[in-house]
């Protein structure tokens, strides 16, 4: 059954569905998304969203200095939804907690860390404790550098949880050594425990035991027990993973004993420690692993992850579950063959996993500062597929040079990638930006640069954080890193060019004389965006003293925040003109409650099932432990004449493709994050663009594809549902009927008691990271 509320009011025409005002009416989904993701709680409960602008754009002001009159723009365009910072800074922004250098790197959505040493995987718990996504290279050339693991780890006991009392608990982790025992005492704090998996880490490798058995008791009396509040960070502790993490730790060490990790073992140290933290205090961990194309080990980690007994029951391979906190991407440092790249599309086909990523491309455009031309990245790329990385290296520092050793190895490493693939460089965070372009006229010329410039602005400021850790810190010095990014793109160029525009994308965008002057125009509005973006960036740095970004753009996924203004995506189609817009909420949660005041129903998730694996109706059966909320949406242009009979999911792979790189051309400089859609019968023909974009050398990076099936045919509850017109009405008309407030804020105030569970948006702001496993 659905749940609905327990009494009714009558319709009222002129009620926004977007809630007390905020929001706009296109966006239904936006204040269960807001006050879910993005308000804090402050002595009066829950910000709005003028005081979220007002408390991140205060943040800004004093980091990044800015004038009056840059304020007063910011400030315009947050408040018409047109140009937002990057969700975590929407969420952490302006706090006492972010002003602490510790932890600036909350800021951040997303960041990306070499792995070369213990500490690597130390500083990627850490990060992703404080919300961001976790990217990581985990290549030979790399992961080589890492010690021998020769001591095993035999943890004797785990103390129970939250013992100590508030006032006397140790922050910090200490620990001693008595023979071969070592005693973990670990602190109450985001450091406590990442120190504690660390040092596991480092024991196991420790020359003082000699390949002798370290034998490990751990205390956690003093972190603090489940529910009670993060401070300064936000949201509420949840540890009830910790326990388990030092053991699965020490079972994956006890395998490498006399040699060094494999690519697959790294990640599952990383991704262990990230099961930990999604328990802990963050809604979903967000990781991206690159592996070299080469290692056959790591193309096949996910394979077979999902097994079915005799009985025909499906289980996950427990010894493997964890490689589901992270995309795989494969690291091409050549041209790849047609046959490799069919091989990598058809896998991707069954299992969505395996990402194709030409590194030649990403290291050109991130060294956009020397090779400042087409023919220079050109002729880098040239060298670097027929001759190799080291003569690429001899080449860009003889003729761009000379360059540090150092430096050098920096620039040839920029093909780090974060979680969602926007983003490129080596010991990176992401320094994001996006502008709604769904809020903006396409007549409004000026409006639309007020927008950019907005954006680049709140990125730019960022650029004064001096980071404490010296790998991260030195690679701003030497590669600072900004991502002005924007949704809503598709919503725009159908208000810019009408009906007709939609006809041409369900024809495949075909290079006919009306696709070719739709395409000028497209790229006239890109180029025009990226210009404002690199003129404001630059203007601001060179005023403040600081070194300019050789790249500004980006486009992300734009998951969450794009829900704010109803935005379609990133670049990506909607999936649909109408369609139900599922959210997921823990149970109980008192946003979810305000839904079904607000009219919206609420289901159990696809997570809860019953002992035969069927998916329960009933979300207050005890089983039940997550809510989908259920929005009826609209997209603006839904109603323009004509739209209704073009069938967007139809929309074939080789038009999304194109569109793509349209935009990867035109506007952006680091790489455009694009999930293209594909079936079965398409895989040759995207290997064919693929095989062809990259052998012309026409800006191909890495992009994630993903089958697609008719009807939502494979999955129930999915986070997107297409619905037709009629049942839109139909479903809009009862979300008013069962309306028992119209001012949502007012709605949430009666069950809105005690903390947020949790803490901000998740490093990954991407739809894809709802979407199901290809198995059940």
């Amino acid at each position: 059954m659905t749940l609905t509320p327990s009494r009714s009011v009558g319709p009222d025409s002129k009620t926004s569905l977007s809630g007390n005002g905020d929001f706009p009416a296109t966006a239904p989904a936006a204040n269960p998304v807001f006050y879910r993701t993005y308000s804090r709680r402050n002595s009066e409960g829950r910000e709005s969203w003028t005081e979220v602008g007002a408390r991140n754009l205060a943040g800004l002001k004093t980091l990044g200095s800015l004038t009056a009159e840059e304020i007063e723009l910011m400030a315009r365009m947050q408040a018409e939804k047109k140009a937002l910072p990057s969700g975590r800074w929407l969420w952490i922004g302006g706090t006492p907690w972010i002003e602490q250098q510790v932890n600036f790197s909350g800021a951040y959505n997303c960041t990306s860390t070499n792995l070369v040493d213990w500490e690597a995987f130390g500083l990627m718990m850490d990060l992703a404790m404080m919300g961001c996504g976790t990217g990581a290279i985990i290549e030979p050339h790399l992961i080589e550098r890492l010690p021998v693991v020769g001591n095993p780890i035999e943890v004797l006991s785990v103390s129970d949880i939250g013992i100590t009392p508030a006032g006397e608990r140790q922050e910090h982790t200490s620990h001693t050594i008595h023979g071969e025992v070592v005693s973990i005492k670990v602190g109450d704090t985001r450091r406590g425990w990442v120190d504690s998996y660390q040092l596991l880490l480092e024991l196991s490798s420790d020359p003082r035991f000699a390949g002798r058995t370290v034998k490990v008791e751990v205390d956690l009396s003093d972190v603090r027990p489940v529910g009670e509040t993060l401070k300064g960070f936000g949201g509420m502790a949840n540890p009830v993973k910790l326990k388990d993490l030092y053991a699965r730790v020490a079972r994956l060490l006890g395998k490498a004993i006399g040699r060094k990790l494999t690519s697959v073992e790294c990640c599952l140290l990383i991704d262990e420690a990230a099961v930990t933290i999604v328990a802990g205090n963050i809604r979903r961990s967000a990781g991206m692993r690159q592996f070299a194309s080469d290692d056959s080990s790591a193309a096949g980690a996910k394979d077979n992850l999902w097994q079915q007994d005799a009985e025909g029951n499906w289980r996950i391979d427990p010894e493997r579950d964890a490689l589901r906190m992270a995309n795989h991407t494969r690291v091409y440092h050549t041209r790849p063959s047609r046959e490799v790249l069919l091989d990598a599309v058809t896998r991707q086909f069954h299992s969505g996993e395996g990402a194709i990523q030409f590194a030649p491309e990403a290291i050109a455009r991130s060294n956009a500062d020397l090779l400042s031309t087409p023919e220079l990245r050109r002729e880098f790329i040239e060298i670097y597929c027929d001759q190799g990385r080291e003569e690429a290296g001899r080449w860009l520092s003889l003729n761009h040079g000379p360059i540090a050793e150092d430096e050098l190895e920096h620039r040839l490493g920029r093909y780090g990638l974060n979680p969602c693939g926007e983003i490129l460089g080596a010991d990176f965070h992401c320094n994001l930006a996006e502008i709604h372009l769904n809020q903006i006229d396409p007549s409004d010329d000026e409006g639309q640069r007020d927008a950019f410039r907005a954006g680049a602005l709140s990125v730019a400021c960022l650029l004064n954080h001096q980071f404490e850790v010296e790998r991260y810190r030195q690679s701003r010095a030497w590669d600072p890193i900004v991502g002005v990014s924007f949704t809503g793109l598709f919503d725009f160029f159908v208000h810019a060019f009408g009906t007709p525009w939609l006809q041409w994308w369900e024809a495949g965008r075909p290079n006919s004389e009306e696709g070719q002057e739709f395409k000028r125009r497209e790229a006239e509005y890109l180029s025009r965006w990226k210009a404002t973006v690199n003129e404001a960036v630059w203007e601001y740095c060179d005023r403040h003293g600081l070194r300019r970004p050789n790249r500004c753009t980006t486009v992300q996924p734009a998951g969450t925040k794009s829900l704010l203004t109803g935005a379609a995506p990133g670049w990506h189609p909607p999936k649909a003109q109408r369609f139900i817009r599922r959210i997921t909420f823990r149970k109980n949660d008192p946003v979810a409650m305000a839904c079904m005041d607000y009219g919206y129903t609420v289901v159990p998730s696809q997570s809860d099932k019953d002992d035969q694996g069927r998916l329960l109706d009933d979300p207050f059966d005890p089983r039940c432990t997550e809510w989908l909320v259920e929005i009826p949406t609209e997209v603006s242009w839904a109603n323009l004449p004509g739209a209704d009979a073009v069938d967007i999911n139809a929309f074939s792979a080789m038009a999304q493709f194109d569109f793509y790189m349209q935009v990867q051309t035109h506007y952006t400089a680091h790489n455009t994050s694009a999930t293209i859609e594909f079936r079965e019968n398409e895989i040759e023909a995207l290997t064919d663009a693929l095989h062809g974009t990259i052998e012309r050398g026409e800006g191909y990076i890495s992009a994630a594809l993903l089958a697609r099936f008719d009807a939502n045919a494979t999955f129930p509850r999915l986070p997107f549902e297409p619905i037709d017109a009629d049942t839109y009405e139909r479903m809009q008309s009862d979300v008013i009927q069962r309306r028992v407030s119209s001012d949502f804020f007012e709605a949430l105030q009666r069950y809105d008691m005690g903390e947020i569970s949790e803490a901000g948006p998740a490093g990954c702001d991407s739809d894809k990271c709802l979407l199901p496993l290809s198995k059940p």
